[in-house]
C-alpha cells in the first residue's frame, strides 16, 4: 500500500529539514526555521595593495646584496616622488640564498653563487599614481611584481549595506518557506554571521615585468563585497 501525504504535511516536514542544528539544540521546544542570506554592495576601488621586490645574484653573498641594495635604493626614492608614505611601505621578504651546480654522478653539489630578494607590500592611495608607480618601479630595477589588489579605504559602510541586504535575503526566503507551509514567522531567535569575502587578488603575469617603456595599464574595476548570515526564527502556531 503506498503512502499518501498531504501537501501540508509535506511543507512542513521540507521546514524542519531546514533548521540548523545549533539553533535547534538551543530551542529545542520551538516550531523553527533557520536559511541562509547572502547580501552584496559595491564601490569604486579607492585603494591598492601591491606587493612589488628586487631579485639579485652575485658569485658572492656580498656581491648579491649590493647589487641588490643598489636596486631597492633607487625604487624606493621613486616611491618617495610619487608621495607614498613611510608608513605604506613594508618589507614582506627578505633573503640570501646559496645557488647550486648539482652532479649526476654522485658528486656534492657545488656553490657556484648566491642569490638575494627584497620584496616589499605598497599601499597606493592615489590610484591615477599607480600605472606611473609600477612603472617606475621596473625600469629603477625592480624584477618581480608578485600580485595587485584593489579594496576601499573605509570598508565599514560597504560592509554594513552587505549585511543588510544579507538579512533582507534572509527574511525573504524565511517567508517563501513559512508561506509555503501555511504558517508565518515570528521573533527572530538567532543571527549568526558567516563571513565577509571581498574579490578575489588578481596577480600580474610574468612577462608584463619586461615592458619598461610601456606605460602600465591599470583597471581598478569594481570592488565588491560579500556577507553571509544564518538566521533562525520562530515560526507562528
Amino acid at each position: 500500500m503506498t503512502a499518501k501525504f498531504s501537501p501540508l504535511l509535506l511543507a512542513f516536514a521540507f521546514v524542519l529539514a531546514m533548521l540548523s542544528p545549533a539553533s535547534a539544540a538551543r530551542h529545542p521546544d520551538k516550531r523553527m526555521i533557520s536559511v541562509t542570506g547572502t547580501g552584496t554592495a559595491k564601490a569604486r576601488p579607492d585603494i591598492a595593495n601591491i606587493s612589488i621586490g628586487v631579485a639579485s645574484e652575485g658569485n658572492t653573498a656580498r656581491e648579491a646584496l649590493d647589487k641588490n641594495t643598489a636596486a631597492m635604493t633607487r625604487v624606493s626614492a621613486a616611491l618617495k616622488t610619487q608621495q607614498i608614505e613611510p608608513r605604506d611601505i613594508q618589507t614582506t621578504d627578505f633573503s640570501v640564498r646559496a645557488k647550486f651546480r648539482r652532479f649526476r654522478d654522485g658528486k656534492p653539489p657545488e656553490v657556484i653563487g648566491y642569490r638575494v630578494v627584497n620584496s616589499v607590500r605598497i599601499t597606493v592611495r592615489d590610484l591615477e599614481n599607480l600605472g606611473v608607480i609600477l612603472d617606475q618601479a621596473v625600469s629603477l630595477g625592480s624584477n618581480q611584481i608578485n600580485g595587485i589588489s584593489f579594496s576601499v579605504a573605509k570598508p565599514a559602510a560597504l560592509e554594513n549595506m552587505a549585511r543588510k541586504a544579507a538579512m533582507a535575503d534572509a527574511r525573504d526566503k524565511a517567508e517563501l518557506y513559512a508561506t509555503a507551509a501555511n504558517t508565518g514567522l515570528g521573533k527572530v531567535l538567532t543571527i549568526t554571521e558567516a563571513f565577509i569575502a571581498g574579490p578575489p587578488r588578481p596577480r600580474f603575469a610574468r612577462a608584463a615585468m619586461e615592458a619598461k617603456s610601456a606605460p602600465v595599464p591599470i583597471a581598478a574595476g569594481e570592488y565588491k563585497l560579500q556577507v553571509r548570515v544564518n538566521v533562525s526564527w520562530e515560526l507562528k502556531d
